[in-house]
């Protein structure tokens, strides 16, 4: 019997970056008569509340390094993690990269440096065009062909296929999978009592340490059908 349902955003609920759309809205108003909600995302805390339009939702931001709650109507940061990259290195191999694989053409900066100590290295740079990110890489198959050269290059961080057209970087402890179980134990859930709905289970994506670790997950191949694939929750 499930008592946690833990989602992924962009993909799952959403377009990239894009609002959450209603439909989902309205069927995380239905789960949440039923089920505890949790968002689980690779952006920070404040991100995804502003994108889920200030949904009351408990939300882990950064794989982890984040979380947020709304209690009495008023969003708050309850927990942050923060980490200090190596910046000189992540400059001169993401260049290295770029020059031996042609990313030379880029908008804005050339690495992301998160606050957080989370690192994005965006091949089209930071302030690239939402249309060009969207028509880059829709299979990741470019990404994925040099994703274990990135992940041998940084051995010390998960590295994920993050967004549209960038990788992400964060300290091994800081995944999807050790955030949920983390908070599961914190709130009294057990293993088998969660679910998660994601878009990005293979190797490299945002969600795969929940499919590697084996917690209970379902697919997610178009945000637009959500609310159909996640109906059965609601027949129960």
């Amino acid at each position: 019997m499930k008592r946690l349902i833990c989602f992924d955003l962009d993909g799952t609920l959403s377009q990239h970056r894009s609002p959450l759309e209603p439909a989902n809205r309205e069927l995380l108003d239905k789960l949440g008569r039923k089920y505890k909600l949790l968002m689980v995302g690779a952006g920070n805390c404040p991100r995804i509340y502003r994108q889920m339009g200030e949904y009351p939702i408990d939300i882990l931001g950064n794989y982890g390094m984040q979380q947020s709650e709304v209690r009495d109507g008023e969003f708050r940061i309850v927990r942050t993690s923060k980490s200090s990259p190596d910046r000189d290195y992540f400059l001169s191999v993401t260049q290295m990269i770029r020059e031996k694989y042609g990313y030379l053409e880029y908008k804005g900066d050339p690495v992301e440096f998160h606050e957080s100590g989370m690192v994005t290295f965006p091949l089209l740079g930071t302030a690239a065009d939402i249309a060009d990110k969207l028509a880059f890489d829709p299979d990741r198959s470019k990404r994925r062909a040099i994703y274990p050269e990135i992940l041998s290059l940084f051995p010390d961080y998960s590295v994920y296929i993050g967004g549209t057209s960038s990788f992400d970087f964060s300290e091994k402890k800081y995944n999807k999978y050790d955030a949920i179980m983390t908070y599961a134990a914190e709130n009294g859930y057990k293993k088998d009592e969660i679910l998660y709905v994601g878009d990005d289970f293979d190797d490299g994506g945002g969600d795969s340490h929940v499919r590697i670790f084996g917690l209970d997950y379902i697919e997610i191949d178009d945000y637009r059908k959500t609310p159909e694939k996640l109906s059965f929750l609601l027949q129960k």
